[in-house]
């Protein structure tokens, strides 16, 4: 049995995790998990309202991670370059959890109900940001925008991440952000048009 809370939490995401791999997320249930990670049920469930749960662990800490970042950020950075240092930071955790983040990904794209789940998840943070930089002073619909594209830049970089591990997430985000600013940049260009 596990000594201590947080372990039997660690566990029960570990053995989610096996299981879901081994028969997928539809055919396992609360009571295999607890029993692979050698809790009983009743456990499990004080640690996670559902087996979908398991794998969304963090968020609330996330958000507030988020907004205490971008809140922090130098008073005058652009709103871009706040997002940027708030997403450096979470960033530095998912590079820390690789091991789960890996499998977890992989589970979650070929289960639509844990794809529901996370395009949820990814709404809620969003909205956080742009709170945390309306917070800031920037307009409502500023900050909404801001945060939307802040956010696609991060899930992008995320993306290229898994998909080229040699680099490093940092790196990949510094790269999505820039990628970002020139496709700004450009589109105002094409707006101002020739000179006449």
């Amino acid at each position: 049995m596990p000594r201590s809370g947080a372990e039997a939490r660690r566990r029960l995401q570990r053995a989610a995790l096996e299981l879901y791999q081994e028969q997928g997320f539809d055919r396992t249930t609360a009571a295999e998990i607890a029993a692979r990670a050698g809790v009983n049920e009743r456990t499990f469930f004080r640690h996670f309202p559902d087996k979908r749960e398991v794998l969304f662990d963090g968020e609330a800490e996330l958000r507030t991670a988020l907004m205490r970042a971008v809140a922090e950020a130098p008073e005058g950075l652009a709103p871009f370059e706040a997002l940027l240092r708030a997403f450096r930071k979470s960033a530095r955790n998912l590079a820390d959890n690789r091991p789960f983040s890996d499998p977890r990904w992989k589970v979650i794209a070929v289960t639509p109900a844990l794809r529901e789940r996370e395009l949820a998840k990814h709404a809620s943070l969003t909205e956080a940001v742009a709170e945390a930089l309306r917070r800031r002073g920037l307009g409502a619909g500023l900050a909404d925008l801001a945060a939307r594209t802040g956010w696609a830049a991060f899930q992008h970089a995320v993306q290229a991440w898994i998909a080229d591990p040699a680099r490093s997430l940092d790196a990949h985000l510094t790269q999505a952000f820039a990628d970002l600013r020139a496709l700004a940049v450009a589109a105002l260009s094409t707006q101002a048009g020739p000179e006449h």
